[in-house]
């Protein structure tokens, strides 16, 4: 099977040992996406406290890495989602449901983590999409 390394260019490089995404056996894996904005690491900004906000730069940051693999949100099948605080699932649904068509959402489970691996994150997501 093939594999394919994806990374996109107008999203923070990751400091783990881990690539954006890889493409392979049809197929989209996306690595935990996290809320940094902007395309260089030491530049890197984020919304500290603000969910909403760390919401919609995760999922436009998804968006980038998809579209650079060829695919999109729309072929999104399974998201895992991890809040700091599961009391403000409501606030995140609201947020997440904005970024699909009213019904086509992904399979998703959602998870509260007390610690991920920024102190400032509120939320991480991963996801598989359809290549």
């Amino acid at each position: 099977m093939d594999r394919q390394i994806i990374t996109s260019p107008r999203v923070t490089p990751m400091r783990s040992g881990v690539n954006h995404a890889v493409k392979a056996g049809g197929f989209v894996f996306v690595t935990g996406v996290t809320p940094f904005r902007g395309a260089e690491r030491m530049a890197a900004t984020i919304d500290k406290g603000d969910l909403v906000a760390q919401v919609r730069q995760v999922m436009t940051n998804m968006q980038a890495i998809l579209e650079e693999a060829g695919t999109s949100l729309e072929k999104a099948v399974k998201m895992n989602v991890a809040l700091t605080d599961m009391g403000r699932y409501a606030e995140f649904d609201a947020t997440f449901k904005t970024f699909f068509k009213d019904g086509n959402y992904p399979a998703r489970q959602t998870t509260e983590s007390v610690r991920l691996a920024h102190p400032d994150f509120l939320v991480s997501i991963d996801c598989i999409a359809v290549a």
